[in-house]
């Protein structure tokens, strides 16, 4: 008996993870796998039993991980967002949720022919969104900044509205039924009142404790995730003593609270829950999917199933949207690809396997089609939003096209000279630095500079990073390079992380900072700072040359001999790559290097005329 719990608790992990791998590898929605596997693991081949793994503490740990993904999703909620976005924001979680819940419902009864208390609580259910699988969408895709904030808000703060729907209805249904209206008006009021109180000021409570833990340094590094762990599952529980599913608004009103201070750091709490979401989600979607019966997808209609969630994604959507964005400043392209974008996932099978076994032990058998129901319409919508979203926000035009521009710290002058040389060829440059003459100069030159250290809170949202995919950290002082490559860590992907070489060997042997401290190299290995300065000072340019099938990589290096040194390679599609040490690209004909010579002759005398004049 114990080694078959032990194989289905293992095997909960291994498919969990495997799946997610396994999605990451052939950049499919990871939720689908998830689905999958856990549906063979579970009603098809019987090797996972979620009750008999968990008996009664099932529902239980389905709440607590769902806190703990919305906390962790609260903390990557900036208000600074809210400037253009903020009237949308609250009309879509107020307004679009009852617009949502509404039409819901009429669909599920009139086409799934639900009888009204639970097509209202179906309804209530379906309002939830899927921020476990927005979050992953909003990356792949990279939308305008104003449509993901939208996404990214509304997908975390809708779960506990769609919670607080549902406990509400199933209060009135087991209360009697939808009988008086003015008296369920006012019961939902009442109740959404105190969820807000109850959450605000629970969720309120626990930050500021996590905040003065960590002012005064009651707790060792060692125990910081651990105890803010401890304060959320705290939190959520002592706020559903007060209210019912109030738990989830306070754990997410906790993660926007420590999100948003400016008093202590929390950047390690944020890294730990990322990693411990990974797991969750993982684990719960096996787990709800194992548990499903198909005896269950057997009773239900295909046709039916397929018409519900088609009227959900092109009339509920659409209207809850259009509601929400009216009078604003977001343009029909942008409502379009938001009203696309409606997938369910972690929370809604949660919230569904738990009210539809209530409502079953409350008499209402057909309750028993809720998960199922619930079941299609993640799969579908996580479906069609998965493998369209990106197809529909090129057609849209309101993606982003992949980052190529640099944002270099550093705006001395042989960085200007390259930074000159990058924006000239096409491409954004921003500098940054804390000399005044250094950014003078280099606005003089046309180059966006900002006054600032690279290591200030503000530099991240003061900057318009739009086009910006990648991080120079050039200054002299090796240790602060590094330490802008770690603060930048959470804007760019650590492999479009670089920085200036040490000064020679033996520095970089004896007081280079950690290799998984620091960015990626950037040039050749005898390229450092006071190279660079070197070179430059002694007349060297940076120029720009097309190779052929004539002049190519080898004639180039030939051509200018030791003295060249290759920056960037511009390939035929547009993309920038930069040449590093331990992996730089291979230079193809057709495709343009930007590199530093020395000083030629100015007639520009180029073998089998190829292109070397001075970047512009």
């Amino acid at each position: 008996m114990t080694e078959n719990l032990i194989f289905g608790l293992a095997g909960v992990i291994v498919l969990g993870v495997s799946a997610q791998w396994i999605a990451w590898r052939l950049k499919f929605p990871s939720i689908l796998l998830l689905l999958v596997f856990g549906f063979i693991a579970g009603p098809i081949t019987g090797l996972i039993n979620p009750d008999l793994l968990l008996g009664d503490l099932f529902f239980p740990v389905v709440s607590l991980s769902v806190a703990i993904i919305l906390f962790e999703g609260g903390l990557s909620l900036k208000l600074t967002e809210l400037r253009k976005t903020g009237t949308a924001v609250q009309r879509i979680v107020t307004l679009g949720a009852l617009v949502t819940w509404v039409l819901c419902a009429i669909a599920a009864h009139y086409i799934l022919g639900f009888e009204p208390p639970l097509a209202v609580l179906l309804g209530a259910i379906l309002v939830v969104s899927g921020p476990t699988v927005i979050i992953p969408l909003l990356r792949h895709v990279q939308p305008t900044a104003r449509v993901a904030s939208l996404l990214r808000w509304e997908g975390i703060l809708i779960d506990p509205v769609g919670a607080v729907f549902a406990v509400l209805v199933y209060e009135a249904i087991v209360a009697g039924g939808l009988l008086e209206i003015t008296e369920i008006t006012m019961t939902a009021i009442l109740g959404i009142l105190k969820t807000v109180v109850a959450g605000g000021i629970t969720g309120a409570a626990g930050a500021l404790a996590i905040i003065v833990f960590l002012r005064r340094f009651w707790l060792p590094d060692f125990l910081q995730n651990p105890v803010t762990l401890m304060v959320v599952v705290c939190v959520f529980a002592v706020s559903n003593v007060f209210q019912p599913e109030s738990g989830l608004m306070a754990v997410t009103v906790m993660g926007v609270v420590l999100a948003n201070q400016n008093i202590v750091a929390v950047r390690k709490i944020i890294l730990f829950k990322e990693n411990l979401r990974v797991l969750i989600i993982a684990g719960l979607f096996i787990l709800l999917a194992a548990r499903l019966d198909t005896g269950d997808f057997a009773d239900l209609s295909l046709f039916k199933g397929l018409a519900f969630l088609f009227f959900l994604m092109l009339v509920v959507r659409p209207a809850a949207v259009l509601v929400s964005t009216l009078f604003t400043e977001f343009n029909w392209r942008e409502r379009v690809f938001i009203s696309f974008v409606s997938p369910r996932g972690i929370v809604a099978a949660a919230i569904s396997s738990v009210f539809a076994l209530r409502m079953m032990d409350a008499g209402y058998h057909q309750a028993s089609q809720i998960l199922p129901v619930t079941f299609l319409v993640i799969i579908g919508t996580v479906a069609i939003n998965g493998l369209g979203c990106a197809y529909v926000a090129r057609r849209l035009k309101v993606a982003r096209p992949h980052p190529q521009g640099i944002l270099m710290l550093g705006a001395h002058p042989w960085a200007v000279k390259i930074a000159k040389a990058v924006k000239d060829a096409g491409f954004k440059v921003v500098c940054i630095d804390t000399n005044h003459n250094n950014i003078f100069s280099a606005r003089m030159e046309g180059i966006e500079a900002h006054y600032g250290s690279g290591l200030a809170e503000t530099a991240v949202r003061d900057i318009d990073l739009d086009g910006i995919g990648r991080l120079f950290a050039l200054t002299p002082n090796d240790s602060v390079n590094s330490l802008v490559i770690l603060h930048f860590e959470e804007v760019f992907d650590r492999s479009e992380l670089y920085q200036i070489r040490p000064y020679d060997e033996e520095k970089l042997k004896k007081e280079a900072v950690s290799k998984h401290l620091r960015g990626r190299y950037l040039f050749g290995p005898e390229i450092n700072y006071r190279h660079l300065a070197r070179r430059f000072s002694q007349g060297a340019v940076v120029k720009r040359t097309k190779l052929t099938e004539e002049f190519d990589y080898k004639a180039y290096l030939k051509r200018y001999g030791e003295g060249v040194a290759p920056l960037f390679l511009i390939t035929e599609g547009g993309a920038l790559l930069v040449f590093t040490h331990d992996n730089p690209p291979v230079p193809q004909p057709g495709q343009t290097i930007l590199g530093i010579v020395d000083p030629v002759d100015e007639a520009g005398e180029n073998d089998k005329g190829a292109d070397t004049r001075p970047a512009p």
